[in-house]
């Protein structure tokens, strides 16, 4: 999957494809979260904070694994 840089303190790149979203977080761990639809995906990227987004909305609602 294709990520792009983003600008935050805690996630340094996201991408989202067929309603996966892949999250590389800046200590190098990358995660993909399973069934986010893509308004979601939409939001998070226009999010003010995108850490604090994937705390709220992200992290309590999708299934996920590291990989």
């Amino acid at each position: 999957m294709r990520r792009r840089p983003v600008d935050s303190s805690s996630v340094r790149s996201v991408g989202w494809s067929d309603d996966t979203l892949e999250l590389e977080y800046v200590n190098g761990d990358t995660y993909q979260y399973f069934d986010v639809p893509q308004p979601t995906f939409a939001a998070l990227l226009a999010a003010p904070s995108i850490g604090a987004y994937v705390n709220k909305h992200i992290k309590p609602y999708y299934e996920f694994r590291a990989i």
